[in-house]
């Protein structure tokens, strides 16, 4: 078939066929895609082309095997994803320089160049969806069908997971199955001198993937921005960028050089990760707005699998949402022992929801799990006796006073104040910045104007912040770091009595960080604030051999100063327990 701009893609038009008649379910964001496929077809300027889909389908089936060494028959979700890459195509016009007959001089003609539609792909799908595999099937066919030469890098957030694109097109290459490879490897990699004929032209070596005829290289790089940027790769593809923890675009990194290039393509492949309001949260928000229609850009194609919502978890008719190859390359039995570990292991419970079934969890929970993070009921404490704990450790960046209220039944209310300057809240990514955005709301986080934070006007606003509430502090735990002129002023103003100074280590954090995580199984800390929620979230507790602990802030990002002023105020509340009797 000619190209057309009415045809329906083969492989789209079987599955959209399915979806109809209600044989595969589809979840909202795959439903959007699927409109802007439609869109295309109706479209005048885009072409189908269907011998370029089919070219891709027999090189697969013909040269490419499985990581152990078996042939390789490419899935219908493989077909599916890899038409929307080959199979589009559009006309621009550009002046091409055409040299005269003689050899001498030339001019600029205006000529219609076919270019493809897609250069990024986005790839969201459930652990065991054989997404590698399909990076692997992308690089082998443009590293030895494409005539000309190419860089082409694969990257992830260890260089170990990147090798994984890699050994599929290695097994490939040592089996040699297909007519291509057979030709390719033969000959002798040692043969450097020799007959050109002679040689290998296609081999794994120290650098990559290699094609000695059209000198094209696969290659590894870390998923560092330093790495990727500048480079003039034709195909790029990123594994697994939703699961690390990176505080840069490395796809954007990576288009700032491929833009360089003709046709480039850019796979960013991943299972739905458990680090949030990061970059990747950042990206999503851009690609949901994509789908919607906010933002028109045809030449990213979207399959982003996930289930609707927590429900679904309960059906297993409806797990193929979130993994289209269920059944194929990994069993209905798995995801089911998944589910069962799930419910009775809490904290392995984020992890599970977000890689098997790709519903975003707030923040890895090492130390509270996901339903001790949940907020209580809104209640106040209006005149009630407290401790107050201060965490003023980035007096640059974070502020946090926590309110601790006992109670007769041996539970704590729970209140939290922040600070932070508006110079912190402008350099913000997109997704953290909503997040604060709903703190500010609530009215758990200030904004003080300035660069850096002012301890005399924080101290002002805390104090009106008490007298409104007419809380009654009885005692004040403090961590020593940066607290020395905020500390000084409290004691003048309130007396020395109950001021605790609490130094961070763990012979100071454990034994409380141990009954505060107690209270806290029990649901006996009453907080009510997204933050306190948001905090406790990020909580991630270092562990000698002799099992004492302490707080670990991962990053500035995940902000925990929160937990940390609860556990200096619990120290304080601990040491003038007879002030609240």
């Amino acid at each position: 078939m000619a190209l057309s701009n009415t045809a329906v893609p083969k492989y789209y038009g079987r599955f959209r066929e399915a979806v109809i008649r209600g044989d595969i379910p589809v979840n909202r964001e795959v439903s959007l895609e699927m409109n802007r496929i439609d869109e295309l077809i109706e479209s005048p300027e885009y072409y189908y082309d269907d011998r370029a889909v089919e070219g891709w389908i027999s090189f697969c089936e013909n040269e490419m095997t499985l990581t152990d060494g078996s042939d390789l028959h490419l899935l219908d979700s493989f077909k599916l994803w890899g038409e929307q890459v080959f199979g589009w195509y559009y006309f621009i016009e550009r002046s091409v320089y055409t040299p005269y007959r003689g050899g001498h001089g030339g001019r600029y003609v205006l000529r219609r160049i076919k270019r493809r539609l897609i250069n990024k792909q986005y790839l969201i799908v459930g652990r065991g969806a054989s997404k590698t595999l399909y990076d692997s099937c992308i690089h082998a066919y443009f590293l030895n069908v494409d005539n000309t030469t190419t860089q082409q890098i694969t990257t992830s957030h260890t260089m170990k997971q990147a090798e994984e694109v890699i050994s599929a097109i290695k097994t490939a290459i040592i089996r040699s199955r297909g007519p291509m490879f057979k030709f390719l490897t033969e000959g002798s990699l040692q043969n450097t001198t020799g007959s050109k004929a002679n040689r290998v032209k296609l081999a794994s070596t120290k650098k990559g993937i290699e094609n000695f005829i059209t000198g094209s290289l696969l290659e590894i790089r870390p998923m560092s921005i330093d790495k990727l940027q500048g480079m003039r790769c034709k195909v790029s593809s990123l594994d697994e960028w939703l699961s690390t923890d990176i505080r840069e675009d490395p796809i954007g990194a990576i288009e700032q050089g491929a833009s360089k290039v003709d046709d480039y393509l850019i796979l960013a492949t991943s299972s739905e990760g458990t680090v949030r309001n990061g970059v990747g949260d950042t990206i999503k928000m851009e690609l949901m707005k994509i789908l919607k229609g906010e933002y028109i850009n045809p030449h990213v194609s979207i399959w982003w699998y996930k289930l609707d919502s927590i429900d679904e978890v309960a059906q297993p008719e409806m797990w193929v949402k979130a993994n289209p190859n269920l059944g194929k390359t990994v069993t209905y039995d798995t995801y089911q022992r998944d589910v069962e570990r799930a419910e009775n292991v809490p904290a392995a419970r984020n992890d599970i929801l977000a890689k098997r079934f790709g519903i975003p969890m707030e923040g890895y929970t090492y130390y509270f799990t996901y339903e001790e993070t949940l907020p209580h009921r809104k209640r106040s404490f209006w005149k009630m006796p407290c401790a107050l704990g201060g965490d003023l450790s980035q007096g640059d960046d974070f502020c946090a006073f926590t309110f601790l209220f006992p109670l007769k039944d041996g539970c704590f209310g729970v209140k939290t104040l922040n600070y932070i300057t508006s110079l912190t809240l402008s350099k913000l990514s997109a997704a953290m910045r909503l997040k604060y955005e709903e703190f500010i709301e609530e009215g758990s986080l200030i904004v003080l104007e300035g660069t850096v934070l002012d301890m005399m006007e924080v101290y002002d606003d805390l104090e009106r912040h008490i007298n409104d509430c007419e809380y009654d502090v009885r005692c004040f735990g403090f961590d020593p770091y940066n607290a020395k002129e905020f500390v000084t002023r409290w004691e003048t103003e309130n007396g020395p009595f109950g001021i605790e100074k609490v130094i961070q280590g763990a012979k100071t954090e454990s034994v409380p960080l141990g009954e505060l995580k107690k209270l806290s199984e029990e649901r006996m800390l009453l907080f009510d604030e997204e933050l306190m929620t948001f905090s406790m979230g990020n909580c991630i507790v270092m562990e000698d051999t002799n099992g004492n602990r302490k707080l670990m802030k991962k990053r500035r990002e995940q902000k925990i100063d929160a937990v940390a002023a609860m556990m200096d105020a619990y120290v304080a509340y601990k040491l003038n327990k007879d002030a609240f009797e």
